[in-house]
Formats: structure tokens, sequence, C-alpha cells
């Protein structure tokens, strides 16, 4: 899935974010845009024949590199992250982690299994959330079990199917679950840093730590067809960094409720674009265990306006 961007403040209600400011129908485009975006990642991933986890270091790479070379443009220091350079580090190692879990569960399981169990992220910023003392509504627990019920129709549905299947489930929801870290311990760091200078750091650190994963592996990092570096760049450019700043656009009108309901729409989104692009259609067997997912997200995202901190959408 999508990286979507971090969470802001974990202490701060999602409805209660400062949106005087009227939205416009170009941020209801730009919205569309950013899903759109976030929706290809899983698809190009499998259609990209280079290994997975290159492919997670060189999104991550590009991903900063064109980032910091936005922030040298613009003459932004990054003298604010000393600070913050414990915080930050164990983001970037944990959003390695995500990149390093989500993206060769794609090699095992179907594009609508993997996408969908990443996208439980909010599930485990939930719990996590709730561990750390942080009142949660009686309608959260109510998605958190739908969801969970949705995850366990699917990996049921992928054990008479294949032990790779299920393999491949477990790594798509170890990346959600690296995915909610990501976000948890980003929160704060993002108080005192921006988006810019956060992303590119993290985005380096990532790429940092899969490129030792590559090293140890023996994963090929150079040496593709040039069609897999295009889709390596399309992969770069549409998910890391074209969704992310959409988002982040829209974030200054838009509640961030609106739109993380609206990421959801990266689930079908990915289904469709690998049945369109790939003619890789999910098994029908598997669309309850995703509906109930996304219901459940739904339900978290949307209790989440009442409880006292704020959930962020997906990061794949």
């Amino acid at each position: 899935m999508v990286l979507t961007q971090e969470s802001e403040v974990l202490d701060r209600g999602m409805g209660r974010s400062n949106h005087s400011i009227a939205p416009t129908n170009g941020d209801w485009v730009l919205l569309a845009v950013a899903v759109l975006a976030v929706s290809t990642a899983a698809p190009i991933v499998v259609a990209c024949g280079a290994p997975a986890l290159a492919i997670a270091f060189w999104r991550c790479a590009l991903g900063a590199l064109l980032t910091a070379g936005w922030l040298v443009v613009r003459r932004e220091s990054f003298q604010s992250l000393r600070s913050q350079s414990w915080i930050v580090l164990a983001a970037g190692v944990m959003l390695a982690l995500h990149f390093a879990t989500f993206l060769p569960s794609l090699r095992f399981t179907s594009v609508a299994a993997a996408t969908a169990l990443v996208s439980t992220v909010p599930i485990w910023t939930a719990l996590f959330a709730r561990i750390l003392g942080y009142p949660v509504s009686r309608w959260l627990w109510v998605g958190v079990g739908a969801a969970m019920i949705g995850v366990l129709l699917i990996t049921g549905v992928d054990v008479a199917t294949s032990p790779s299947a299920l393999f491949g489930d477990g790594l798509a929801l170890l990346g959600g679950l690296a995915g909610a870290a990501y976000i948890m311990t980003g929160a704060k760091a993002r108080k005192d840093l921006g988006a810019g200078q956060y992303s590119a750091v993290v985005y380096g650190l990532a790429a940092a730590g899969l490129l030792v994963a590559c090293l140890v592996g023996g994963v090929e990092l150079t040496g593709y067809e040039p069609r897999d570096w295009i889709l390596i760049g399309a992969l770069t450019v549409l998910a890391q960094l074209l969704g992310h700043s959409l988002v982040n656009v829209v974030l200054k009108r838009l509640p961030p409720t609106t739109v993380g309901l609206a990421l959801l729409l990266e689930v079908p989104g990915a289904i469709l674009v690998a049945a369109v692009w790939l003619g890789v259609f999910p098994p029908i067997q598997l669309l309850p265990g995703v509906l109930l997912i996304l219901a459940g997200l739904a339900f978290v995202i949307a209790a989440g306006k009442s409880d006292k901190y704020r959930f962020d959408r997906s990061v794949s």
C-alpha cells in the first residue's frame, strides 16, 4: 500500500484540526488523484521483475534523494533534526521493516489480500494507543473486531489455497504492524519537524536499512530490464511522492477523517488496477474478508473523531 503521511499529533482529536478554510473543488480532485496514485503501488510491485527487497530499497533511496533535492532548492535547514535524532532513527527502522515485509508479501499472496491486510495500520495504531493509555470508544472496538474477523476469513481462504499464500498474508500483517509503529514513533518527531525534512531523512534511513538487508541476503540491486527501472521510477513518483504530497496538500482544508476514509479506496483501487492492467482478479472467496476489513477500518477512523488521539492512514 501506499505510504500515506505519518500521523501529525497523536494526542490531537481527528476532527479538531484547523480546517477553517473551506475546501475547494480542486482539493477533492487532488484527493482523488492521491487515491489513484497510491492504488498503483501493489500492482506495480507485482508487475516489476526486480526482487521485492530491491524495489523497496530503490523506492526509498530515490524518494529520499528527490525530497532532499527539493529541500535544498528551497534552502530549508535540517538543523532541527538533531533534537529528534533517536526518534527519527526508530521511525526509519520501522519504515524499512514495513517495506521489507509488505512488498515481498506480494510475491506470495494476492494483491487483494496483501493490500487489505497491510491496511490494518489504523487497527494496530488504535491498539498501541490504548496500551499507551489513550481512551478509545466502544465503536472503535466494533471496528477492530470486524476487521479482525476479516483477517481471519482471508487467512482461512489462503490456508486452503497454499502455504505460500498464508506466508504472504503473515508478511502483509507484519507490514501493517510495522507501519503502525512507524506512525507512532514519527508522531512525536513531526511536532517539531516539517513533513519534507522528516520524510527525506526517514526515507534515507529506511533505504540504508534496506540496503543492508539486500547485501546480507545477496539481493541483486542492478542489472534489471529497462521496463523494471521504469516501473521502479513510477512507483517512486506515484506512491512515494505524488500520493504523499497531495495528501499533505488536501489536509490543509479537508478533515483528516475524510481523507482517511477516502484512502480506504486504495484497496478496491489496487484490485481494479491489477484487474485492468495485469488481468489479475482476486479469488471471489477473499471478497467477504476484504469488505469486513474495510468496514472495520471505516469504523476505526470515524470513531477517532471522538477519541483523544489521531489515527493516520495506511503506509504502503
